[in-house]
C-alpha cells in the first residue's frame, strides 16, 4: 500500500493500473520471478496484489474509485505515508469491519485472508470479458480485433487471408493529421500465458517493408523482456496490448459490453450511528 501511494504522488496524483504496477516493480527492483507468475485465473499475480492494495486504500478513503481505469489520490491519500506496519494495520482493521458488518457470502469471502489468488470484486467482470475473448476461435478473435481498431479511429482496417498472413494478421491506417498517416500492421493472438521477447522480435521482422508501426494484441500478457524488445530504439516501434489493456479498450468504446449500475454499501458511513443505540 505504501509504494502504491508513493507512486501516485510521484506521477502527479493519478495513473492507470498497469503504470502503477510497473512503477512499483522498478522502485522496489523486483525480479521477474516475483513480477511474472500468474494466479489460477491466469491473471498476473503481482499486478493482482497491487489491485488488492488499491482496493483496501479505496475503502480507507485514500484513493478515489469514481473514474474507471484510473487510480486517483484523494486529499487524505496525498498526505498519508504508509510503512509495512501501518499497511498491515489497515488490512486487519478492514477485515474486522467486514466480519462485523458482512451481509452476503461475497462480503464474507473478502474478510477471510489476504486474497492474493482471487480478483478484487470490481475486476471480476473484466476477467469474464477476457475469458470470452479467449474462447473465440483464432479467426474470430482477429475479426473482433479488426472491429476494435476501427472503433478506436483506425481507417481501412482489414484482416489478412488466413493462409497468407506471413506473421501479420491485419493492416490499418492511423491518421495523425489531415496530412500525415501511418500504415499499421497488427497481430492478434489468444494466449493465456505470457508472450516472450522472441515472439515480439518475429513480429517486427514480419513488418519490414510492410508497415511503419506494429500493434501486438494478446489476451495474455508480455514479459518484461518482450516490453524491452518492443521499445527498442532504432527499429520499427511495436505497441503492446495485453489482456488487461485489451479489456479496457473494449470498455472505452462500449464494444461488446453494456453499462450496469452497481450500488455499493458505504459501511464507514454507518459506523457513526453504531454508538447511538
Amino acid at each position: 500500500m505504501g509504494p502504491l501511494l508513493d507512486c501516485l504522488r510521484s506521477v502527479g496524483g493519478s495513473a492507470k493500473p498497469k503504470e502503477v504496477s510497473s512503477w512499483i516493480a522498478r522502485a522496489l527492483d523486483l525480479p521477474p520471478e516475483v513480477t511474472d507468475p500468474t494466479i489460477k485465473s491466469g491473471a498476473n499475480r503481482f499486478h493482482n496484489q497491487v489491485q488488492w492494495a488499491r482496493q483496501y486504500l479505496v475503502w480507507q478513503g485514500m484513493i478515489d474509485d469514481s473514474r474507471r481505469g484510473v487510480w486517483t489520490l484523494t486529499p487524505l491519500g496525498w498526505k498519508t505515508h504508509l510503512d509495512d506496519v501501518a499497511s498491515r494495520a489497515i488490512f486487519l482493521s478492514t477485515v474486522k469491519q467486514y466480519q462485523e458488518t458482512r451481509r452476503t457470502p461475497v462480503e464474507a469471502e473478502i474478510a477471510t485472508a489476504v486474497p492474493v489468488d482471487d480478483l478484487p470484486l470490481d475486476e471480476q467482470q473484466e476477467q469474464s470479458l477476457l475469458e470470452v475473448l479467449q474462447s473465440l476461435p483464432p479467426y474470430g478473435f482477429e475479426l473482433v480485433c479488426e472491429r476494435l481498431l476501427r472503433e478506436h479511429g483506425f481507417e481501412s482496417v482489414s484482416v489478412t487471408q488466413k493462409s497468407r498472413d506471413g506473421g501479420i494478421d491485419g493492416y490499418g491506417v492511423l491518421r495523425l493529421s489531415p496530412f500525415v498517416s501511418l500504415k499499421v500492421a497488427f497481430q492478434a493472438k489468444r494466449y493465456k500465458d505470457v508472450v516472450g521477447r522472441a515472439a515480439v522480435g518475429e513480429f517486427r521482422n514480419a513488418l519490414l517493408g510492410r508497415a511503419e508501426k506494429g500493434v501486438f494484441i494478446t489476451t495474455g500478457r508480455f514479459t518484461s523482456d518482450a516490453e524491452m524488445e518492443a521499445a527498442r530504439d532504432g527499429v520499427i516501434p511495436i505497441e503492446l496490448v495485453d489482456g488487461d489493456r485489451l479489456v479496457t479498450l473494449f470498455e472505452d468504446v462500449g464494444l461488446g459490453v453494456r453499462p450496469k449500475q452497481i450500488i455499493e454499501i458505504d459501511y464507514a458511513f454507518f459506523e457513526q450511528f453504531r454508538s447511538q443505540g
